[in-house]
């Protein structure tokens, strides 16, 4: 297994994050304003530079209108895992 956090399963996760925000109808500025954080906080984790942990994933989905269960469901469909 990679020890990168740059591709793979991460991937599915930061582009299900990018395609909720932009569901949304959310910029990067406004979700970070929603969860408390600055814009380069959402930046890193859309670049794969950053992981999310399960609770500011919880409070991204939350700030973009979303179930975190169901948000996590579309990550876990894309994996790896899914696929098994």
């Amino acid at each position: 297994m990679p020890k990168t956090i740059f591709g793979g399963d991460h991937q599915h996760l930061v582009e299900v994050l990018i395609e909720t925000r932009k569901s949304a109808g959310l910029t990067q500025v406004e979700l970070s304003q929603r969860i408390g954080r600055d814009q380069t906080f959402i930046s890193l984790i859309e670049r794969g530079q950053r992981r999310v942990d399960v609770i500011e994933f919880i409070g991204m989905a939350k700030a973009m209108g979303m179930s975190p269960t169901d948000l996590f469901a579309e990550v876990v469909s894309r994996t790896s895992v899914a696929r098994s």
